[in-house]
């Protein structure tokens, strides 16, 4: 009977004439080539890499190992120790790495400790993208998400558990630091030849350092819980806490629902390209803070403002609607207006005179089950509200208010002739002594015109375009690169993380773009592409 199997095209001992080479083993097409063409290009002259003081072995240039990085991103690979694997097994990361095999030390040194260098080639990237003419930052969407930190959910700190660990460390740094003083006096009296009088065991520094530590945490803990005791929680019932093993992280809602240890990165995406321009990390779920200093961010980078900056609902606060405006940025965020809308019987052509009573159940409530404020009718020119019974609120004070770290001047319009209206009791507390008060704040004329923009057809056109651009970009990482949670630790190393990824994501972008621009042009150079 004929041997029907395959045989083998190559014995593994045969010895050949014309040996293959590392060249030869990865095609011309294989998109592991342009990745080391663009990052050829750039410039590597501020990276530094472990062990680079150029004593014993010459070190790894900074280019192969960042590659090394970005590729295992690419390919869905993060952890340094099957990457070191993969230099030494894949014939992709081998030709890549140019034959080197650098140990998952070295790749985790690097990864963790080049966040500055990385900016810039996080710049360099979106700027080759800009002069191919794919980056316009005519429409920029800005979002953000959860991932959770490296923490456990379970192991958290609270200001009583921190200063019940320093008491711990208090008795066992006393009790450690009389048996140091009893070996000083031992050796004093000569008993142990050769030993210092001012040798102390080196667990006692170690002490001191996790005391140090705990001081700050415990601090940490108490100015959170003042904040919520401000806010109107009750810190003995439910305190803040901090996950143990990442201080800096913080228990957040997650996103799939549930609470985690967690980390909020925020992403400005340029709608056209579908490209990161912005990239940052906050231990904090109000992602609304980062909206003006991503706009400022972008402006750094590459050199311009964004045209128009696409935002949901929660970024529609009135420092961030101030400050588009002074920056003169087109902003778009979901805005209701105080002011009566169509359908809402309180709007009416003379807000001097009532809403007719049959209209009264249709006037809009609030939470407290009271006339809502937009059933009051703000007038510019005589600077006061009306009522639905057409009553006069007039300007009676202002009051102070903090909202988000900063304090803002909020006046008080307030009814003098409450008494006898017949929608009292739907309109006003009923233990309340004074009449109806409605608050104006500086920003109510820019939501106003907020409100007005989004309900046009090209404020609600325009603002379609956030929902793909911003969430593409988490999709595509969250589920083809598979960073649902940060392998470091602490903000500044998550953030270079970060950074690591969002670079990773934005050269996957552009060699998509460019393997299409090769195939239209029929060109091979980047050069010639760009």
């Amino acid at each position: 009977m004929a041997q029907h199997w395959a045989r083998a095209p190559i014995e593994r001992s045969q010895i050949v004439l014309f040996s293959p080479t590392l060249e030869d083993a990865i095609s011309q097409d294989h998109p592991v080539r342009l990745l080391d063409e663009m990052l050829r290009q750039q410039d590597w002259s501020e990276w530094v890499t472990p062990c680079s003081d150029h004593r014993g072995r010459p070190p790894i240039h900074p280019r192969i190992l960042a590659a090394i990085i970005l590729y295992g991103l690419m390919r869905r690979i993060r952890s340094s120790r099957m990457l070191e694997y993969m230099c030494a097994h894949n014939v992709d990361f081998i030709w890549l790495a140019e034959g080197h095999r650098p140990d998952h030390s070295t790749l985790s040194i690097f990864r963790k400790e080049s966040g500055k260098a990385l900016k810039g080639l996080f710049r360099e990237v979106g700027r080759l993208a800009m002069r191919m003419g794919l980056v316009r930052l005519a429409e920029v969407a800005f979002d953000g998400t959860r991932v959770k930190a490296n923490a456990s959910r379970y192991h958290t700190w609270t200001a009583a558990k921190v200063e019940t660990a320093l008491k711990e460390l208090d008795v066992l740094f006393d009790r450690m630091m009389s048996e140091a003083d009893q070996a000083d006096a031992q050796a004093a009296e000569g008993r142990f030849a050769g030993e210092s009088v001012n040798h102390l065991p080196s667990e006692l520094a170690t002490l001191q350092q996790r005391r140090q530590k705990l001081q700050e945490v415990l601090q940490t803990l108490q100015s959170q819980d003042e904040t919520r005791r401000k806010e109107g929680k009750d810190p003995e019932k439910n305190p803040a806490q901090l996950p143990r093993a990442d201080v800096d992280s913080k228990v957040m809602p997650n996103k799939e629902g549930g609470y985690a240890a967690n980390y909020t990165p925020t992403v400005g995406v340029d709608v056209s390209s579908g490209m990161i321009v912005d990239c940052e990390i906050i231990a904090d779920p109000n992602e609304h803070t980062q909206t003006l200093p991503a706009v400022d961010r972008i402006e750094e980078n590459f050199g311009q403002k964004p045209g128009a900056l696409l935002a949901d609902t929660a970024h529609g606060t009135g420092e961030n609607l101030a400050g588009m405006v002074s920056r003169r940025v087109a902003f778009f965020t979901p805005m209701e207006s105080s002011q009566p809308q169509e359908g809402n019987p309180a709007r009416r052509d003379d807000p001097t005179q009532p809403v007719a009573e049959a209209d009264w159940p249709r006037l809009p409530r609030n939470a407290q089950k009271q006339l809502d404020k937009s059933c009051f009718v703000y007038v510019e020119e005589s600077q006061c509200y009306y009522c639905p019974q057409g009553r006069r609120l007039e300007y009676a004070e202002i009051h102070r208010v903090n909202r988000n770290g900063q304090e803002v001047a909020v006046r008080v319009y307030r009814c003098k002739d409450c008494k006898n209206c017949s929608l009292s009791a739907d309109c006003r507390s009923p233990n309340g002594q004074r009449g109806r008060q409605v608050y104006r704040d500086p920003y109510e004329p820019l939501r106003e015109e907020m409100a007005a923009r989004m309900q046009t057809a090209e404020g609600r056109a325009t603002y379609a375009k956030r929902m793909h651009g911003a969430e593409t970009p988490f999709g595509y990482i969250k589920g083809v690169m598979g960073v649902r949670q940060f392998l470091l630790r602490g903000l500044e190393h998550v953030r270079t993380e970060w950074r690591w990824v969002c670079t990773a994501f934005n050269l996957q972008q552009l060699l998509n773009a460019v393997a299409a621009l090769r195939a239209d042009s029929g060109q091979r150079s980047l050069e010639a592409v760009g």
